[in-house]
């Protein structure tokens, strides 16, 4: 027994109620999609909010500070949450889709995506008008009236489904114009 060194047991304390390893093993890129289940406390009673969309960002990797930016889409509206990937109120992350990208920060897409934003617009507003004089002025004046400007135009990412929608709307508007044409004028 001469010699040798007693050993101490170091207990281990847990100072978050995170778990940890599971967070780093995910492994969360620029480009990915991501859920992120966020635990939300009002009056008194506690709800799960589901934040959807595309990372453009991680920073200071797996360190204890963290973090990484998520970019979604709300009513046709960009919106980006910056997210501590070791917070507590996160319940859960989970990565939809990976993608491959050749960029550590994303943040092109915001300028990208407001292009997109614009030139679909303008070709909204060339799908009114008609080869007939008369109709043009009469049908396309309102539908231009109600149509936003083009610099007002919101930062969204146009999916499959809200181009639908978009051209779904312009399809409704067209009916209403047509009566405003047809009414006598006062």
């Amino acid at each position: 027994m001469r010699g040798t060194v007693p050993r101490i047991k170091v207990m281990q304390t847990v100072i978050t109620p995170v778990k940890t390893e599971e967070r780093t093993k995910l492994g969360i890129r620029p480009g990915d999609t991501v859920r992120v289940h966020q635990k939300i406390v009002e009056k008194g009673k506690t709800r799960t909010q589901v934040f959807e969309g595309l990372v453009l960002a991680v920073k200071h990797g797996t360190e204890a500070g963290a973090t990484f930016t998520v970019r979604a889409t709300m009513s046709g509206i960009g919106v980006e949450r910056i997210f501590p990937l070791f917070a507590p109120f996160i319940e859960k992350i989970e990565i939809v889709r990976r993608s491959k990208v050749r960029r550590a920060k994303l943040y092109f897409i915001r300028e990208k995506v407001a292009r997109e934003v614009k030139r679909q617009l303008r070709n909204m507003r060339m799908m009114n008008v008609s080869t007939d004089d008369f109709a043009e002025k009469e049908v396309a004046e309102p539908i231009a009236e109600t149509a936003p400007p083009i610099e007002a135009a919101p930062e969204a990412d146009m999916s499959a489904e809200e181009a639908q929608a978009v051209e779904v709307a312009v399809e409704e508007a067209a009916p209403v114009a047509e009566e405003k044409a047809e009414a006598p004028a006062a």
